[in-house]
């Protein structure tokens, strides 16, 4: 009976982690810590007029075609605003000092490039617009 209830406890805990890591997954949330400002050079782009969205992607990634979709079409709702997708693989150096961990990864950034919200995993349409408002509105 004690080798079931292992079993049962175990198996409880990871759905229990399961359930967090997918409701956590894809939204957006404040940086901490020391604020990394990314510049045009950075990320290979010209930085929005009010924000930028950079979405940190990799080849075979599916979820990072359905959150180039989202962002685009945020980008079209929102003006001033920029999309710039950048090939994890490619790009070491700079997932390694943001501390990229999976793709895709949307970093948003103000007007000036500094990194206001994160989300790892593919965001909601509904999230990515919400954290827009709040980091455009400051």
């Amino acid at each position: 009976m004690t080798g079931l209830t292992v079993v049962l406890l175990t198996l409880a805990a990871a759905v229990l982690v399961g359930v967090v890591l997918r409701w956590r997954s894809g939204v957006p949330r404040e940086v901490g810590g020391d604020v990394e400002r990314l510049t045009s050079g950075d990320i290979g782009a010209e930085l929005g007029e009010r924000a930028t969205l950079v979405q940190f992607s990799s080849a075979f990634c599916q979820p990072c075609r359905a959150t180039r979709r989202i962002l685009a079409e945020v980008t079209e709702m929102v003006p001033g605003v920029a999309h710039v997708e950048i090939d994890a693989e490619s790009r070491l150096d700079l997932v390694r000092s943001l501390n990229i961990l999976r793709t895709p990864t949307v970093l948003i950034l103000d007007a000036s490039g500094r990194v206001a919200k994160r989300a790892s995993g593919q965001p909601r349409k509904a999230d990515v617009i919400g954290a827009l408002g709040l980091v455009v509105g400051e």
